[in-house]
Order: structure tokens, then sequence, then C-alpha cells
């Protein structure tokens, strides 16, 4: 049977999608390579926006949830040299959601999985091809040679989206490198680190590199190092010695925090799609979050994802004649949404990882506001 709406990937843009779509009686199915929702760990937390992912919720009649759900609190956010010293603190109004409040990526998944209809989503189901038909739509193929037809096709499907080639060939670069280690049950175990990091985000900024702490809502800290990319091969940075060795001369009790570290440390080569990727509208497909633009990690890669979806769903509930026009709407509305802040994720990530990194975050973070203009 052929499905009207297939969206391929189960992440948060794919799932706040077929969310969206459900609330406006549009059936979708979501392809998933994962075995269950519990396959993996979800990585880390979240600062949803007000004006695109807290958007996005409430589009999804699930902005309630999500306050339930969220820390507020973990909006803090210090920023320190490698002497320890404080080079920027900020602290969020008590128990305010107008900021941009932080939400496990885990529980905000959760929260959609459970939002959607028994059986949107079908677990291991790894697309491998998609070819177009006569008729129009799509067959889908799947990794265990499993088939299956849509009449639209949607790549949710991320940095390495399956569903992207059919749209375009943009070559991905490298921009940086991320090393992750974890700090379980912090508060009872390392109540000096939990001090350090407090209830948000620690970044320690020194010449390019970064020595970054999280708190998540489980009590564990998720330990991240940034370093410009590829400088080393990834088998360089799975020991705690060699990582050590990288920060010598960094104050102790920052450092502490690789040696707090209660897994052994998994690196990754971060890449990006160029600023500015556009492709030429083609019928029954289009992408969304990641697979349409992948950015650095800087903050706005969920975030939009999960408007590109509350977008998409709208443009589709609108023209549910005409699917086509939909999604010529929705790709030249995210294209110029997204043009601008791609570039600034650039910047700010070059900028992170530069030998003067510190007095440019400072700089960035304390410049004053914009000057109101008159109509």
């Amino acid at each position: 049977m052929r499905t009207r709406i297939a969206i391929a990937g189960g992440g948060l843009g794919g799932l706040t999608l077929a969310r969206i779509l459900h609330r406006h009686g549009i059936d979708a199915v979501v392809y998933d390579r994962e075995a269950s929702r519990s396959a993996r760990p979800q990585g880390g937390a979240l600062d949803l926006h007000p004006e695109s992912g807290q958007l996005a919720l409430a589009e999804a009649g699930l902005a309630d949830r999500f306050q339930s759900a969220a820390r507020p609190e973990g909006e803090e956010h210090r920023i320190l040299d490698p002497t320890g010293r404080t080079l920027v603190h900020h602290v969020p109004q008590p128990g305010s959601f107008s900021g941009r409040p932080e939400i496990d990526r885990s529980a905000l998944r959760d929260l959609l999985l459970d939002s959607l209809p028994s059986g949107t989503v079908r677990w291991g189901h790894r697309l491998v091809a998609a070819t177009a038909c006569p008729d129009g739509g799509w067959d889908l193929t799947f990794h265990d040679g499993h088939r299956a037809s849509c009449d639209i096709l949607i790549g949710a499907d991320g940095a390495r989206s399956v569903v992207r080639p059919l749209l375009t060939d943009v070559a991905l670069s490298y921009v940086a490198t991320l090393v992750e280690l974890s700090v379980e049950d912090v508060d009872r175990r390392h109540p000096d680190l939990a001090e350090l990091v407090g209830p948000g985000n620690l970044w320690c900024v020194g010449a390019n590199q970064i020595l970054a702490a999280q708190r998540l809502g489980d009590g564990s800290l998720r330990v991240g190092i940034s370093l410009r990319a590829p400088e080393q091969p990834l088998d360089t940075y799975r020991s705690k010695r060699a990582l050590l060795e990288m920060f010598a001369g960094w104050a102790p009790r920052l450092t502490a925090l690789i040696e707090a570290a209660d897994s052994p440390p998994t690196g990754r080569l971060i890449e990006a799609m160029p600023t500015g990727t556009r492709w030429a509208n083609r019928p029954d497909v289009t992408l969304i979050g990641d697979a349409a633009h992948l950015m650095p990690p800087v903050g706005e890669g969920a975030n939009q994802a999960m408007l590109d979806a509350a977008e998409l769903a709208g443009q589709l509930a609108g023209s549910p004649a005409d699917p086509n026009a939909a999604i010529r709407g929705y790709e030249e509305s995210m294209f110029t949404r997204i043009h601008p802040i791609a570039e600034m994720s650039a910047r700010v990530q070059a900028m992170m990882l530069s030998p003067t990194a510190a007095d440019d975050i400072v700089r960035f973070f304390t410049r004053p506001a914009e000057p109101a203009h008159a109509d």
C-alpha cells in the first residue's frame, strides 16, 4: 500500500512534523533506522528558542508538556578562561520560560513520540534508496530489503541524508572535532564539579580549543572538548591521558572534568553544508533539518529543524489539493530564513575555535543591544 507522506528519520524534526500533520488530520509514517526509541543515547540538552523550537511545540499542542519537562535554570551559562577566571556569567530569571530553557534531548524526543498514534514510527527501517515512480511518488527500499511506497517523501534523516542526493549533490566540509565524556551522579560523587558547572552550561575557552560541560536532568554532566578539525586522527582522543596533555597548564579544577569522566572519550568529526545551499524544486520530495541545512552545532540545529517541520506542516495543511505548491512555498521561505542563521552559525563556530576566542566570545555575549528604531 502507498503511504501518502513518508518521513525518513525519527529525530526531533521528523517527529515534530508527524505530530503537527496529525493535528491537521494528515497521516504520515516515520521510518527510523534505530531498532527502538531506547536503542541508543540521545545526547545532551537543548535550549529551545521562543521563535523557533518553542513555537513549533506550540503548533504541535505540546507547550504545556514542554514546560513540565524543561529546566529554565539550565539556561544559566558560565564562560571561563584556562586559569578559571570568570569572563561571562549569565543567570536567567528564575522559573521564566521567556528565554531559552533547557530540556534533555531524550526527554523532548519522548514527549514527541508519546504524542503520536501507535504505529506512526516504524523502527528498524533504515532507508537505503528512493526511486521515483512513473506516475509520481516514490518507491522506498530499506536495508533489510523491505519496500514501501509513498506520494510525498520528506528527508528528515540528518547529516548523512539518503534523501538529500535526490535534490542536491552538495558536499559537506569538516568544521570541528568533538570529543565527549560523561560524569555520572555529579552532585553526590563530585560536588566540586557540580558547583563549577552550575545548573546549566560551562565553557572554558582557550586558544583553538574549548572544554565544556553541561548539566543534564538525570544528575549527570556531559563533557565536551571542541577542537579545530581535523587536526589529528580520532584515535588520538580515545584516552584521558592524551586529552589531559592537550590541556596541560590549564587550572586543575577545570581539567578535573576530564579526570572525573566515567566513560571513555568518544570523538567524532563535525561537518556542515556550505551556507546558501539551495536546490531546484522537485515534485513530491523535500528536506528538513540537518538534511536541508547542516550547520555547526552552536544552538540552532534542533530549533531550526523543528521550525522547518512546523512551516512545512502548515503549508501542506493549507494546500491539501496541491502538495507540490506547499513544498515550493516551504522551500522558498526556508531558504530565506536559514541563510543568515547559517552564516551566523559559521561565524560563531570559527570564533569559538580561534586563537583569540576568549576575547571574541566575551565581546559577543556582552555586546550592547541594538538600538530601537522608530517605524
